[in-house]
């Protein structure tokens, strides 16, 4: 059997500079008297003992006369030497991509079908850049870095930013096959009287037609199931200068969540700048903007003064809460989940008023 024989792959490189040292201390050299008799700068031959600076042709040449050593042999250990540490920068920076990489839910994203089960490490990477559409980790560093999202001037947000940035990709690629006209506000706004009416409906089918009228009026609608550690309800950003995009986690899987939140994200659209990516939880992220989606949310569903109206008798049964959604035309739902947020009846009355929703499996 012949013997197997495996390659010398040390982990260090070292600079022909340092046979040249030892050359030097041998024939009793300083650097910069080996220097002056060539005539060569005495900071070129420290650097090259220090491996700062190359063995190049002519000094070669000089090496060679000097010490009955081939040019060629010097050239070769001044090629292996930048070799190795070309190579061990490589090796440093696909470290750095795979762990970039390992921070994004491989496995949920797997189990989705929006990435192939990474077979190595480095596939991984491959995948992930490919997901986010970037050339480089660099890249995508850049973009999310620029982009200014809302929920970074909160101390108190709580989700996993990779995980986050991944859940906001999915959206956008969920976006990437509805095609409509330019952003109307006007046509939006006339869309989301109708979605109100919609609320009456079963979700399945109004998610449908809201889907359609968002898209006619020029806005994008994504429902994207949230990731692990995205506590996240909602967000709002523009794709371009003439296309908003809504994304809805259904986090609660209840109706009553479920519209609130988008007509909290549609009001971002309406009412606020382009520049932020609006990520809305439970706390407040910029003061003032969400707090003003919630209210105009609040007032569209019901108007303010009909709500009043309402809470003033104090009577909320399952009879008058009924009856008070069928002269707003909206689910009874949407009534209950503001009667618990403004802790007018505790969060566990009359929740069988809500549809319950999953994501299917």
């Amino acid at each position: 059997m012949a013997k197997r024989t495996y390659p010398h792959r040390p982990n260090y490189a070292t600079p022909p500079g340092y046979l040249l040292e030892e050359y030097l201390e041998v024939w009793e050299l300083t650097p910069a008297e080996f220097a002056g008799r060539h005539s060569l700068p005495a900071e070129l031959i420290t650097a090259v003992i220090a491996g700062s600076a190359p063995i190049d042709a002519d000094l070669a040449l000089i090496l060679e006369q000097e010490f009955d050593l081939a040019a060629s042999f010097w050239l070769g250990m001044e090629d292996t030497y930048r070799r190795r540490l070309a190579e061990f920068a490589r090796a440093d920076a696909m470290a750095e991509f795979v762990e970039w990489a390992k921070g994004f839910p491989l496995r949920e994203l797997a189990k989705r079908s929006a990435i192939e089960k990474p077979i190595s490490d480095g596939d991984a990477v491959v995948q992930m850049l490919d997901f986010f559409g970037v050339a480089s980790v660099a890249e995508w560093q850049c973009r999310n870095d620029a982009s200014r999202v809302a929920y970074r001037h909160s101390p108190t947000f709580a989700s996993n930013e990779r995980n986050l940035a991944t859940w906001l990709r999915l959206g956008e690629l969920e976006s990437e096959w509805q095609r409509g006209p330019d952003y109307d506000p006007e046509q939006f706004r006339d869309a989301l009287h109708e979605i109100r009416t919609l609320t009456r409906t079963p979700t399945g089918q109004a998610l449908e037609k809201t889907l359609g009228l968002c898209n006619q009026s020029g806005v994008a609608l994504a429902l994207v199931e949230p990731l692990p550690k995205v506590a996240v309800s909602g967000a709002t950003r523009w794709l371009s200068d003439h296309t908003p995009l809504i994304q809805l986690s259904v986090r609660h899987k209840t109706n009553d969540h479920l519209w609130f939140t988008l007509f909290h994200e549609a009001a971002h659209v309406l009412l606020h700048s382009k520049d932020y990516v609006f990520i809305d939880t439970a706390h407040d992220q910029i003061a003032g903007f969400d707090a003003e989606a919630d209210e105009w949310a609040a007032d569209f569903l019901i108007a303010r003064s009909d709500w009043n109206d309402f809470i003033s008798g104090g009577h909320f049964s399952e009879w008058a809460v009924r009856s008070f959604a069928n002269r707003q035309g909206i689910a009874p739902a949407i009534v209950v989940g503001r009667l618990q947020r403004e802790r007018l009846i505790p969060w566990s009355r009359l929740n069988y008023l809500k549809a319950r929703m999953r994501w299917r499996e």
